[in-house]
């Protein structure tokens, strides 16, 4: 593209283009965007919203959560959602907020921690598997993170977390559900451990919160990772995963109230008069929370349990498949709808380049790739991807 052709594209038009125009040009520079419904996106851990959520959320665009004197019915509504998760997480007491995603919400939850304990310089005891939030959360927060080594299982190990708490620790965080492998903490033994010493667990389960919750009842091994275990002091989960929900839909809950109180501020600007927020963010999507609260609705209980009653059986077919493949195992027995692909024979970074020049869309790790099932997923599309792992190994063999 010459320069002149980049300014005049990149300058607002002296007089308006029509709607048509502009729609055929969005089509156009979208193209090289992949698609959910094209079944090559295997590595996000966000799928294409629930229609209906879509619906929901077009229609109430214009509310703000930021101003409830404004919008005192759309308040009302992220705390019935609030609840909702809270019941799905064992606590429909938490108190909390519906924000922009897992970042914002183990932020928060960090926020809350630090001015809690009142420490100077506090840490953070987190695995080595966390999410990179919680490395922005310490940089924003003036904390240094603790970095856990994992045991076997590819877990925390606990009796390092334990060793590692000291005068300055202000929080312990354990993951239900880690991005590399979707492996769930010891959030047990993490919850008497923070309860021994006093100290703040948070739980970040921004993709396991949609997921461990219905395991039991689908026959698998359940999990516990919530607000039935004393020790734990907040979760994060993000509806826009697993939940199906557009973004930004993210959710930080706390067991109570009081938890909360320990990061709200007052806005004396408001419309309404001075009032306090307990968020990051100000100005925060209504049409978020409202979306989120007509789904929960919706699909209930049962809806959500037949959704991941599927992806988990797409994930097991996924995992008998590259099984059959001469030359690839998985990482490690899948506990949520994440899998890891490792080849004992060749650099999966070959292997990464190859399924991209087809079309597919992987996460490669320092020695696996992990794939992800949503929602999008479909059974010929594990079966599309299968046929062309076989053929990249049998090529590359070769």
């Amino acid at each position: 593209m010459s320069s002149e052709t980049a300014r005049r594209t990149s300058d607002i038009p002296e007089q308006g283009l029509p709607q048509n125009a502009i729609i055929n040009e969005l089509e156009a520079k979208l193209q090289r965007d992949l698609t959910y419904s094209s079944g090559k996106i295997l590595c996000s851990m966000c799928t294409n919203p629930h229609s209906f959520a879509k619906q929901i959320y077009r229609k109430y665009l214009e509310k703000n959560l930021g101003d409830p004197s404004l919008f005192p019915a759309s308040i009302e509504l992220e705390q019935e959602t609030i609840s909702m998760l809270g019941s799905l997480l064992s606590n429909p007491k938490a108190s909390g907020s519906i924000v922009s995603g897992g970042t914002e919400a183990n932020i928060i939850a960090l926020w809350a921690a630090r001015n809690l304990a009142k420490k100077e310089r506090g840490e953070v005891i987190v695995p080595v598997s966390a999410h990179h939030s919680f490395d922005k959360a310490s940089d924003l927060l003036n904390l240094k993170l603790i970095k856990v080594k994992l045991n076997r299982r590819f877990q925390m190990d606990v009796k390092v977390a334990e060793k590692a708490i000291t005068s300055k620790t202000v929080a312990i965080v354990g993951v239900a559900g880690s991005t590399g492998l979707g492996v769930v903490d010891s959030i047990r033994e993490l919850s008497e451990i923070a309860s021994a010493h006093n100290i703040y667990l948070h739980v970040d389960a921004a993709f396991g919160g949609f997921v461990l919750p219905f395991l039991k009842e689908l026959g698998y091994k359940p999990l516990d990772f919530d607000f039935r275990l004393p020790g734990v002091c907040s979760i994060t989960i993000d509806p826009h995963k697993m939940g199906l929900a557009p973004i930004p839909a993210g959710g930080i809950l706390f067991r109570d109230a009081k938890m909360s109180e320990a990061i709200s501020m007052k806005v004396p600007y408001l419309t309404g008069g001075e009032m306090k927020q307990s968020t990051l963010l100000g100005t925060r999507s209504g049409a978020s929370a409202v979306a989120v609260w007509a789904l929960l609705r919706h699909l209930g209980r049962a809806g959500y349990a037949a959704v991941v009653k599927r992806c988990l059986g797409l994930t097991w077919k996924l995992v008998e498949g590259i099984q059959r493949i001469d030359g690839l195992d998985i990482v490690t027995k899948p506990t949520l709808n994440v899998v890891g692909i490792k080849s004992e024979r060749i650099d999966v970074r070959v292997i990464f380049q190859e399924l991209r020049k087809r079309g597919w869309a992987v996460s490669l790790f320092l020695d696996y790739l992990r794939v992800v099932i949503m929602p999008h997923t479909e059974p010929s599309h594990i079966k599309r991807f299968l046929e062309d792992l076989q053929r990249i190994l049998e090529n590359l063999r070769t």
